[in-house]
């Protein structure tokens, strides 16, 4: 099997010769010494250096006041989104905002001006024709709604007003879906997949409640998905923490692959999403990296793989629970995952 195929048939739970595997997207700051243990120079040749069967491409976007379309929204007025200063605690542009009128003010940015349709092009031609090419679309639109009041603000707007809440969140989801066709007709053909999600689990459970999770967010997760699906793309979703308890939620929303397995997050664990999921839905992760990538040994790294084989023969793509690799993950364990992660089956 060869890379795509590889991931077709994990998607639809069927065998396949072994995992397919995903590094994920390293930090800049952990880039350095992955560049360096792997030989390699950029992050282009260390996707192809790992063994990896995922290209991700990060939709390109720079408007005057941003870097990346996760930080396409000015919400503080101060001309800086960079990724690195955001927050969701911080108090958004609309923290007093209680009327639809109080939103007007905000000049919402116009993807079609930011996107460079033919960078969308030149970077997705870039990948290896063998692999799975994965647009990281993000389309995090809880999340940006949340930044837009602050999370505390939006959070009570959720129950005091949400009229107010529901129209920023309007508008932020008019921006991705507009977003995200710009990407789709620029680059038809030729991705396979998408991954989109917002942050809604901690450690210990959701950060509202399920049915807060099914008013405010299912909706715009459905619509990010059928447009997707409309053109023949599968859908990773991601969220970090425990969100267990929608995950039949994101199937019924016609979701493909759950991402991540946060193994440490309560009821994420690799034998019960299984047993509870697994005949619905594949998933992504389940190599810890709160703990186990960050102070394991390589030895600890591969049994932790090879017990994922053995618990998900198919229907699991093999990845770190965060897709951001960061500084704190020797590269050594990196390789070791992926050295038993791409074994052949016997």
């Amino acid at each position: 099997m060869n890379s795509i195929e590889r991931f077709y048939a994990t998607v639809e739970r069927k065998p396949v010769d072994r995992p397919a595997a995903w590094l994920g997207m390293p930090d800049m700051y952990a880039q350095p010494a992955l560049f360096e243990y792997y030989g390699v120079k950029n992050l282009h040749e260390l996707k192809l250096a790992v063994g990896d069967d995922f290209y991700a491409v990060e939709v390109p976007y720079k408007s005057p006041t941003a870097e990346a379309i996760y930080a396409a929204f000015d919400w503080y007025g101060d001309g800086d989104v960079d990724a690195e200063e955001r927050t969701l605690t911080t108090n958004g542009c609309f923290n007093e905002a209680e009327e639809l009128e109080d939103l007007e003010f905000f000049e919402w940015p116009d993807p079609a001006k930011y996107i460079d349709v033919e960078e969308c092009k030149r970077r997705v031609e870039a990948a290896p024709k063998d692999k799975v090419v994965l647009g990281m679309l993000w389309s995090a639109h809880f999340q940006d709604t949340c930044a837009a009041f602050g999370m505390e603000t939006a959070l009570m707007n959720m129950i005091a007003n949400p009229e107010i809440y529901e129209a920023v969140n309007e508008k932020v989801m008019d921006f991705y879906l507009k977003a995200n066709e710009i990407f789709y007709e620029a680059t038809k053909g030729k991705i396979h997949a998408v991954l989109i999600g917002n942050d809604m689990g901690s450690q210990r459970g959701l950060m509202l409640s399920p049915e807060m999770v099914r008013r405010f967010i299912i909706p715009g997760c459905k619509k990010l998905v059928e447009q997707a699906h409309s053109y023949g793309l599968k859908v990773i979703y991601h969220s970090c923490g425990s969100i267990v308890d929608i995950i039949p939620d994101l199937i019924e929303a016609g979701v493909d692959i759950v991402h991540p397995i946060q193994a440490l997050a309560a009821g994420m664990d690799p034998t019960s999403l299984k047993n509870k999921f697994g005949e619905k839905v594949s998933f992504c992760g389940g190599v810890d990296t709160q703990d186990l990538l960050v102070n394991g040994t390589t030895t600890q790294v591969q049994a932790k793989v090879k017990e994922l084989r053995e618990i998900f023969p198919t229907g699991l793509i093999i990845s770190p629970s965060h897709e951001a690799i960061l500084k704190d993950i020797p590269p050594a364990n990196i390789k070791a995952l992926f050295d038993e992660a791409t074994k052949l089956n016997d």
